[in-house]
C-alpha cells in the first residue's frame, strides 16, 4: 500500500493523540497516589500492552479493505469473453455458483448455522468478546479453538489476500477491523446472505444453493434438517468432514450440529434422539459450469488474461473485465458440428477394427498397453511383482474395457485462421472438453506431415514455377557448394520421433 487518504491519516493521528492524552491524564491523576516504585511498575506493566495493542490496531485500519471494496465484494462481476461480433463466449467465475436470497434458503440452514458457528450473531457488532476471550483461555490451556464470528469468517473468505491466512496477531486484528466495517455497512440478513452465497463446499461448488444441488440434488429452499446440518458441519473443515470421502466423520459432525441446536433451543431433545441415528442419504453429483461453444479457446484466453491481470492488479473474477477476441461464433459453431460429424464416422470405423474380439486376439498389444497404464505402475510401486500386476489387470474385464475405449478413442484438433492477419476464427481442441481437457491444438506435439508442402510450393512459385509444371520423378543431385552435393534418397528421410 503506497499511502492512505489524508483524511484517514488525520483520523489515525487524532486517535493516537486521543489515546496518548487519555493515558497521560490517567497516569497524572493516579501517579501521586502510587508512591511505592513497585506499584508504579505494576501499573505501567498493566497499561502498556493494551495501549500498544490499541495503537497498533489503529495503525492497521488503512491496510484493511475499504468500505467501497466491501460494497463491491457482495456483487462480483466475472470477466466476460466475447466474440468478434460481441456475443458472450464464456465468463470466468471462481466456481459454480448461483446466488439466492436469504428468503430462498431453508430456515433449517440458518438455525443450524447460527447455533453452531455464532450463537450470539444477532447480539454482537462483528466481534463476540465472550467467545474471543473463551477461545484465548482454551488455547492457552492447550485446547486450540477459534473464536471468529460469522462476520469475521465472511471477512476472511472475501478478502484472503488483504487479510492473509497466517496464524498471527496482525491477521486476527485485520479480520476484526474488517468485520466491524462489514457490520457497520450491512444488515444482519445481508451478512448471512452474503456468507451463505460465498462459502466454498468443495467440488468447485460455491454457496449453499450449489452445495444443496451437489450433495443432495435439491435446492437450498428444500433442505431438510439432516441435510442442512450436514452442510453446516462441513464448514469446520470441508475436506475433513467431506460426506463423500469421509462419511463417518461427516455423520458425527452432523450430529454435533444437531446437538448444538438442542443447546440453543432450536431442536427438541426427543427429536434429536430420533434423528442422530439416521444415516447420511447423499445424492451426489458434481455441478459443472457451462462449457460454452469454445471451451478450449476460452482456456487459452484465461491463461493469458490471468497473467495480464496479475501484472496490472486486476481480478478476473470480480472486476467486470470484458475481453474482446477475434473468434467468429458462427464459424466456431460450424467447426464444432464438422468435428462431431467427422470424428463420429471415423470412430465407428475404429470401433469395428478394434472390436472386443479383435482386441483380445492381439495379446501382445494388450499386455504392452496394460504395462503403460497408471494402474499397473501403482500396483508395482506398491510392491506387487510385474508379472502378477499384469495378470491381475488383464483378468479385470472392467479395466480392460475402459483401457480399450481409451486407447481406441479418436481425437482431433481444429484451428481456423484468417490468412490475411493471423486472427483466430475457430478453435476446437478435442472432441469433448468435459471428457478430456487436453488441447490437441495447443498441447499436442506431432510430426509436421504435409504441413511443409505450402512452404515448399510457395518457394517454388517465387522462383517462377507454375502450378501446371511437371517434373520427372528421378534421382537428383543438389549442389551444396564447396564441391559437395546432396542426393536425397528414401533412406535419408529422418526416422519418426
Amino acid at each position: 500500500m503506497q499511502g492512505a487518504p489524508s483524511s484517514l491519516l488525520s483520523r489515525i493521528a487524532l486517535a493516537a493523540a486521543w489515546l496518548a492524552a487519555v493515558l497521560r491524564g490517567t497516569l497524572s491523576r493516579a501517579w501521586p497516589h502510587l508512591r511505592h516504585p513497585s506499584r508504579r511498575t505494576l501499573v505501567c506493566a498493566a497499561l502498556g500492552p493494551p495501549a500498544l495493542l490499541m495503537l497498533y490496531t489503529v495503525v492497521l485500519i488503512p491496510f484493511t479493505p475499504g468500505i467501497r471494496d466491501i460494497r463491491n465484494a457482495k456483487q462480483e462481476q466475472p470477466a466476460r469473453v466475447v466474440s468478434a461480433d460481441g456475443k458472450t463466449i464464456t465468463e470466468f467465475k471462481r466456481g459454480v455458483s448461483d446466488w439466492v436470497k436469504l428468503s430462498e434458503v431453508s430456515p433449517n440452514v440458518i438455525a443450524a448455522l447460527i447455533a453452531t458457528e455464532d450463537r450470539r450473531f444477532y447480539e454482537h457488532h462483528g466481534l463476540d468478546w465472550r467467545r474471543t476471550v473463551g477461545a484465548m483461555l482454551y488455547t492457552l490451556a492447550g485446547d486450540l479453538q477459534g473464536g471468529s464470528t460469522l462476520t469475521q469468517q465472511l471477512a476472511r473468505n472475501l478478502y484472503p489476500e488483504e487479510i492473509g491466512r497466517s496464524a498471527s496477531l496482525t491477521r486476527k486484528l485485520k479480520e476484526a477491523i474488517t468485520a466491524v466495517k462489514i457490520e457497520a455497512l450491512y444488515s444482519k440478513d445481508e451478512i448471512l446472505e452474503t456468507y451463505l452465497n460465498t462459502v466454498p463446499f468443495l467440488y468447485n461448488a460455491y454457496g449453499i444453493e450449489m452445495a444443496a444441488r451437489t450433495y443432495f440434488d435439491t435446492s437450498a429452499r428444500k433442505l431438510d434438517l439432516l441435510e442442512a446440518a450436514t452442510l453446516v458441519g462441513m464448514l469446520k473443515g470441508n475436506s475433513y468432514y467431506n460426506p463423500v470421502q469421509n462419511p463417518e466423520r461427516s455423520l458425527e459432525r452432523r450430529n454435533t450440529v444437531l446437538a448444538q441446536m438442542v443447546k440453543v433451543g432450536k431442536l427438541g431433545a426427543e427429536k434429536f434422539d430420533g434423528l442422530k441415528s439416521k444415516p447420511l442419504k447423499l445424492d451426489f453429483e458434481r455441478q459443472e459450469a457451462p462449457e460454452g461453444p469454445a471451451p478450449f479457446f476460452a482456456q487459452q484466453v484465461r491463461k493469458q488474461v490471468i497473467a495480464w491481470a496479475d501484472r496490472n492488479d486486476y481480478n478476473i473474477y470480480a472486476d467486470g473485465l470484458v475481453i474482446h477476441t477475434t473468434l467468429d461464433l458462427a464459424l466456431q459453431n460450424l467447426a464444432n458440428r464438422a468435428v462431431a460429424r467427422q470424428t463420429g464416422q471415423l470412430q465407428q470405423i475404429a470401433n469395428t477394427a478394434w472390436s472386443p474380439r479383435n482386441w483380445a486376439a492381439n495379446a501382445a498389444l494388450s499386455t504392452a498397453l496394460v504395462r503403460e497404464s497408471d494402474s499397473y505402475r501403482k500396483q508395482v510401486a506398491a510392491g506387487l511383482a510385474e508379472e502378477e500386476a499384469s495378470r491381475q489387470l488383464l483378468a479385470d474385464a472392467q479395466f480392460m474395457r475402459a483401457l480399450r475405449e481409451d486407447k481406441t478413442r479418436l481425437e482431433v484438433g481444429f484451428l481456423a485462421l484468417d490468412p490475411r492477419n493471423g486472427q483466430i476464427k475457430a478453435w476446437v481442441g478435442g472432441r469433448d472438453f468435459g471428457t478430456s481437457a487436453f488441447d490437441h491444438v495447443q498441447q499436442a506435439r506431432r510430426q509436421p506431415g504435409s504441413t511443409f508442402k505450402p512452404f515448399v510450393y510457395g518457394a517454388a512459385f517465387l522462383q517462377g514455377m507454375k502450378p501446371g509444371d511437371t517434373l520427372v520423378d528421378e534421382a537428383v543431385e543438389i549442389p551444396l557448394g564447396g564441391g559437395e552435393c546432396g542426393a536425397p534418397t528414401m533412406a535419408a528421410r529422418p526416422a519418426a520421433a
